[in-house]
């Protein structure tokens, strides 16, 4: 039950005006149901549509709380928006989506709105999921705007919390593809160095001992294929420094295929980085809270062209 007193600049109005516009979920088939059945009350008794209210009247309603939570207004961009996703796991906390080459995860000073948080909030948005007390989607990890892969999206704040400081604490294991030029020797190992990237540039670079600004970056890599000079090879991140895996590789002598940036050959069958974040696997070593199921599960994406194309041709 919720009570209202009706107050100074109500005077006079019509009863069925002031509860449509005071409990805007009634809409007038469902006022007229519940005056009928009397469930609406002025001063303790029946009220009906046309009783003209006066100031102080005490109004009181017997109908179900749904009807007084707040009124969500339509976002019209997230509705009407055409959203492109490529869902690999969903619960009703988090979502993992395997981003394409060529869309950013989030807005920059080129594009606003055509990005991977956008499609990600239009599909949610969609199936009806919508804000909670002001929280939005969010995403939780990025990656570069030409690597594909798993992003991570938080459907709600506690989630966000607790994946960003798993996050932070490198509890979610991040498994790679890639292809690289060249033969790894050795073709597994542990690559270390420390990775220096000065403003206002993309590019970084790669220190084997401790510099000023420098950041501490470890990647563990294996060889699984090796064909027509290329090889492809799986990295685990651990630890997330910008252009990591590109920056590493380059610096050990086999460039990513595709990556002029970093010193790869110019090749017409690859206009970018041959590289995609195919697996994460939650490895929890503290309490997680409400995403505590998640521990020890992993999730990969399925299809990852240029491994799958390598790994056929190798076979040949």
């Amino acid at each position: 039950m919720k009570e209202f007193t009706v107050l100074k600049e109500d005077d006079g109005r019509r009863a069925d005006r002031w509860i449509k516009s005071h409990v805007p979920k009634l809409n007038n088939a469902l006022i007229q149901k519940f005056l009928r059945l009397k469930r609406l009350k002025r001063n303790g008794k029946p009220v009906r549509a046309d009783d003209r209210l006066n100031a102080g009247d005490v109004l009181n309603f017997y109908i179900e709380d749904e009807f007084f939570e707040p009124v969500q207004k339509k976002d019209k961009l997230l509705d009407q928006f055409r959203y492109n996703v490529n869902v690999v796991y969903e619960d009703e906390n988090i979502l993992l989506l395997d981003k394409r080459p060529g869309i950013i995860c989030h807005p920059d000073e080129n594009e606003k709105v055509n990005t991977l948080l956008t499609h990600a909030r239009a599909y949610l948005y969609q199936k009806g999921v919508t804000a909670q007390d002001g929280f939005q989607p969010v995403l939780v990890n990025r990656i570069d705007r030409f690597t594909g892969g798993i992003v991570i999206c938080a459907k709600n704040e506690e989630a966000m919390h607790i994946l960003s400081d798993k996050i932070r604490t490198h509890e979610i294991e991040k498994a790679y593809l890639c292809v690289a030029q060249g033969r790894l020797t050795p073709p597994s190992g542990v690559l270390k160095g420390y990775i220096v990237k000065k403003q206002g540039q993309s590019r970084v670079r790669v220190s084997k001992t401790a510099v000023p600004g420098g950041q501490y970056a470890e990647t563990i890599y294996k060889t699984l294929s090796f064909e027509k000079g290329k090889s492809l090879v799986e990295c685990v991140l651990v630890t997330g420094r910008t252009h990591q895996i590109r920056s590493q590789l380059a610096d050990f002598g086999h460039p990513l295929w595709g990556d002029t940036a970093y010193g790869a050959k110019m090749d017409e069958g690859r206009h970018y980085q041959a590289l995609y974040s195919y697996k994460i696997t939650f490895r929890f070593e503290s309490d997680a809270g409400m995403l505590s199921y998640l521990n020890g599960k992993s999730v990969f994406v399925k299809n990852v062209p240029f491994a799958s194309d390598f790994l056929i041709n190798a076979a040949r």
